[in-house]
């Protein structure tokens, strides 16, 4: 069982290094990724203002009748945080959470490994991260910048979930497992999210041109990268440092 010293351990190492990851996370979303949002977000509010106007002057009345029907047609806008300052902060806050979430599975899953950690062992454990978490899963769902049509939103969250759960348990056995047929398994554990396929929408589109598209995918691509790499290094040099 787990004992206090090994628990505050693991707190300590991954509060700091999810803090610090998530704030190069930011840094690096500020330099490229953000840029390409708004510019696509200006896209996708054109898109917007467009199809609004086409169903106004669709349910526009006729002279002389009744105008109840236009009476709410502001109502129901969803808040969002503003550009500069407070749209910073928010992702300041949601990069440091996510990265301790992260933390938390790369802090388990090398207790769990038994192996000793350094940094540059956490390296390899970030880079696992990065595959399992990233990697695979944007081969059947690739990032994409607003205005983007997607399949409902649950199936594209348990296609995620299952192919990180399975490309995890692949690469563990792939590594680990001493019997060749648990390797095999491993293989068909990576393959199979991706033979069952991502759920898409029935009709592709996006209001942002295909090069900004591309464009995203590969700063976030880059971003996560960089992300991964540094929450593993430095989750392995806390854990080590706090032994």
């Amino acid at each position: 069982m787990m004992n206090l010293a090994v628990l505050r351990r693991i707190a300590s190492t991954v509060l700091l290094a999810g803090a610090c990851a998530g704030i190069l996370l930011t840094g690096v979303q500020q330099l490229q990724v953000s840029k390409i949002i708004l510019q696509a977000e200006v896209y996708e509010e054109a898109a917007a203002a467009k199809a609004h106007e086409q169903a106004h002057a669709a349910a526009t009345p006729a002279a002389g009748a009744p105008a109840e029907a236009h009476e709410h047609e502001h109502e129901g806008e969803e808040w969002e945080p503003a550009n500069g300052f407070e749209r910073t902060a928010y992702t300041v806050l949601a990069n440091i959470s996510m990265a301790i979430g992260f933390g938390l599975f790369l802090a388990a899953a090398i207790v769990i490994s038994g192996k000793q950690v350094t940094w540059r062992s956490g390296l390899l454990w970030g880079v696992a991260g990065y595959l399992v978490f990233f990697v695979a899963p944007s081969l059947g769902l690739p990032p994409e910048v607003p205005g983007t049509m997607a399949a409902p939103l649950h199936a594209r969250q348990l296609w995620w979930v299952m192919t990180a759960g399975m490309t995890a348990a692949g690469l563990g056995l792939g590594v680990y497992a001493r019997h060749w047929a648990l390797k095999l398994l491993g293989v068909a554990l990576l393959i199979v999210p991706h033979v069952i396929g991502a759920p898409h929408p029935a009709v592709h589109g996006s209001a942002a041109p295909e090069e900004l598209a591309q464009a995203f995918i590969h700063a976030t691509a880059l971003a996560n990268g960089l992300f991964w790499v540094t929450l593993g290094g430095l989750t392995g040099y806390f854990y080590k440092k706090f032994a």
